[in-house]
């Protein structure tokens, strides 16, 4: 069966093919022109349940709050829950079964994952953000990343009811949306920052039309005007990309109310900056830093890897965002916001950021 399914994936994956029961059919009848009508159902059956199957990772999907799951090597996995890591008691029966289901699930996004191309990383259909790394690249056995989607958006009440959010914070960010200033969520990985901005565009006036900008799918808006647009690698011939930057551009002539980028983390920050002064008011992306006085630092840098002058990053990060909100570390016991700032502008022209006290600060802010 394994070399089958091998054959299976090689074949799909030179003819850019999806794995389903007519593709697999015909293919299994090309490499075993012999086989019989109720062999090839059981077969296509079989490979089509280890292709989309998640193996002994299957249970722990069920868990509830479950963001991640993380395979440090076969005999080794771990889990998120919104409250720290958990080691689980979930394996794998061997080290090649680990790295055979990797491969199985790199297939699902026509992705190679061998020693030639020893990562992957893909959005399955159901949602699932997958990035596995082969050895001798992965030093302790394959590892594999998986971030689950939320089985239903959060609301900022729920956060409130929850205790993510006192009283104070949840009048603030919603008076962030209302007067629509424009925003960067910030933290760490599993931090809570996707889920927050989701909150915050979904009490975003129905009237208004936004425009999201993401690398993988990974932000569900209940908001009834978003159009959502996907960056795209190249394919093995190195055409067909569409990047991050191209995207910001493109969402320009879209006619957006608010442009919103699911995380800035390249060059594409320099096309926001440049979107963002053109008007756009309640404009929003998330960006890792570990505390709002980084946020700053963390732009700077992107923007001089896209090129841009120091001074100029910082005029225009200052005329292009009023907010930083800053979510606490994974690390805290419980998500929720650690902190509101403001940007502020220094005599030498560099930005920085300004802790708000209080509702009435925030209201002062043009």
């Amino acid at each position: 069966m394994l070399n089958v399914l091998e054959q299976v994936q090689a074949a799909c994956i030179e003819a850019r093919v999806e794995p389903n029961a007519e593709s697999i059919s015909k293919i299994v009848r090309t490499l075993y022109p012999a086989t019989s009508q109720t062999d090839l159902v059981e077969l296509v059956d079989e490979i089509l349940a280890s292709i989309f199957g998640l193996g002994p990772l299957e249970e722990l999907l069920f868990l509830p709050n479950l963001t991640d799951i993380l395979v440090n090597r076969f005999d080794d996995v771990w889990i998120d829950r919104g409250n720290g890591l958990e080691k689980t008691d979930v394996r794998f029966n061997s080290e090649l079964a680990a790295q055979e289901f990797a491969k199985r699930i790199a297939t699902r996004g026509h992705r190679r994952l061998d020693e030639a191309q020893p990562f992957v990383d893909i959005q399955t259909d159901a949602g699932l953000r997958f990035h596995a790394v082969l050895p001798p690249i992965s030093l302790g056995g394959v590892a594999i990343s998986i971030r689950t989607p939320a089985s239903y958006p959060l609301t900022l009440e729920d956060m409130l009811a929850a205790g993510n959010l006192n009283e104070e914070k949840y009048f603030a960010i919603n008076e962030v949306v209302d007067s629509q200033k424009s925003f960067i969520v910030s933290g760490g990985t599993g931090s809570g920052k996707t889920t927050l901005l989701a909150a915050m565009l979904a009490k975003v006036a129905p009237t208004q039309r936004i425009v999201l900008i993401e690398d993988s799918a990974e932000l569900s808006i209940p908001h009834p005007h978003v159009v959502s647009v996907q960056s795209r690698l190249a394919n093995s011939e190195g055409a067909g990309g569409v990047s991050m930057t191209d995207l910001v551009r493109q969402a320009l002539r879209m006619r957006p109310d608010r442009i919103i980028v699911g995380e800035v983390r390249g060059p594409e920050i320099s096309d926001l900056l440049l979107a963002l002064n053109t008007g756009h008011k309640g404009s929003a992306t998330t960006i890792h830093a570990d505390e709002a006085a980084s946020v700053p630092t963390r732009i700077e840098a992107l923007g001089l890897l896209a090129g841009l002058p120091r001074e100029a990053i910082h005029a225009q990060m200052y005329s292009a965002f009023d907010i930083v909100i800053q979510m606490k570390s994974g690390r805290d016991e419980k998500r929720g916001i650690a902190e509101l700032a403001r940007f502020v502008r220094a005599a030498d022209g560099t930005v920085a950021t300004q802790p708000l006290d209080s509702l009435v600060s925030l209201k002062k802010i043009a």
